[in-house]
């Protein structure tokens, strides 16, 4: 695992994101990599309703970023958007980005650091550590993270502090050969849960801001993926 990085894969699911897709591309056109890594935007398109498929295809006629687009003919879900864009990745490591405006990608080199630095094959950037900038929004979301965590780590023997991030950074044949099997918002419990089983694999997390999104603003996930994810937790490591 010390061959030199020279390509990250970044793979975006995308759903309904039409009317500011092209933001999260521009900031992620910005981003300069350490070492001079190349970039690999792999979207996908879950089947959006609106002109998602349409807005990134305008945005790969005007730009240099090296885009990738599949569509779904159908809704699937997250998760399922994320095992086509993963299937998909030729980098040297996979990140994962949402297609809205929550994470910020001039953070790609904070996690690709302790990977480039020879100590880590996995790094997570967890919201709740570090003293970056925080929207501040919902209590309970909040809440129902850090049970999510805490519960999660009880049974990896891993000690997170965001097993929900969206931002998880993989040497992609480690992320490739995992079976994964959720298509919604259970692929963070189940991917946390199959990378704690991996031998040898040296987990690592960084802190990084957040601008979270309220639901007039365009955020998806509700209770219901809470409720989801807590059965996952259980189901892939209790009944693995």
């Amino acid at each position: 695992m010390n061959q030199p990085i020279t390509k990250l894969s970044i793979v975006i699911p995308a759903y309904n994101e039409g009317k500011t897709i092209h933001r999260i591309l521009d900031k992620i056109t910005d981003v300069q990599l350490l070492n001079n890594i190349q970039k690999e935007v792999i979207i996908v398109n879950d089947c959006s309703k609106d002109d998602t498929k349409e807005a990134i295809e305008r945005y790969m006629q005007n730009s240099a970023l090296p885009i990738v687009l599949y569509n779904h003919e159908i809704n699937k879900g997250k998760g399922a958007a994320l095992h086509t864009g993963i299937k998909q990745a030729t980098g040297d490591l996979v990140i994962i980005q949402d297609a809205d405006l929550e994470y910020d990608p001039q953070e790609y080199n904070v996690l690709l650091k302790p990977v480039l630095d020879g100590f880590a094959d996995v790094v997570y950037g967890s919201r709740f550590m570090g003293g970056n900038a925080h929207r501040i929004l919902f209590f309970w979301h909040s809440i129902g993270n850090k049970v999510l965590t805490t519960l999660s780590n009880m049974f990896t023997n891993l000690n997170l502090t965001d097993m929900e991030t969206c931002y998880k950074l993989f040497r992609r044949e480690i992320i490739q050969r995992l079976d994964l099997k959720e298509t919604r918002f259970g692929f963070e419990p189940e991917v946390t849960a199959k990378i704690s089983r991996q031998p040898d694999i040296r987990i690592y997390e960084v802190g990084i801001s957040y601008y979270g999104r309220t639901y007039a603003e365009g955020k998806k996930i509700n209770w219901k993926d809470g409720f989801r994810a807590i059965y996952c937790i259980l189901k892939y490591n209790l009944f693995r």
